[in-house]
């Protein structure tokens, strides 16, 4: 039986944009030190790419609609595709992201179905064989 109120979307069953925040600061806290991923972020600041992260996730959850106002369609692989990301930088990228979710201590039910997206969500992105 499923602990999840079907009366509110998932992003405020996890907490809204203050669960969000923390999630993304974690994720790039990570981001920011890792040899792989981090030369994929053009520039010295990561915060663009932590507030468009943010707010699709926000987005993609059920809440405010901001990122499609501000950039239109997210279109996640034409997004990422002048990035050539390999299975060894899907694995990073996913294993930061488990990483920083871990971090947010959700409910079993709620962990897990942002786990089950993340895991999805990163292979799909591989466009090269490295």
């Amino acid at each position: 039986m499923s602990s999840v109120d079907p009366t509110i979307t998932p992003f405020e069953a996890f907490g809204g944009h203050a669960f969000f925040d923390r999630l993304v600061a974690a994720f790039y806290g990570r981001v920011e030190t890792d040899p792989v991923l981090r030369p994929m972020y053009p520039g010295s600041e990561l915060a663009p790419a932590r507030e468009r992260l943010r707010l699709f996730l926000e987005q993609y959850w059920g809440g405010p609609t901001t990122y499609s106002n501000e950039r239109g369609h997210p279109r996640l692989r034409m997004r990422h595709a002048h990035f050539p990301i390999d299975r060894a930088a899907s694995e990073r990228w996913l294993a930061h992201m488990r990483a920083s979710l871990d971090e947010q201590a959700l409910p079993e039910e709620l962990d897990t179905l942002l786990r089950d997206y993340f895991e999805a969500a990163a292979p799909a992105m591989i466009n090269t064989d490295g």
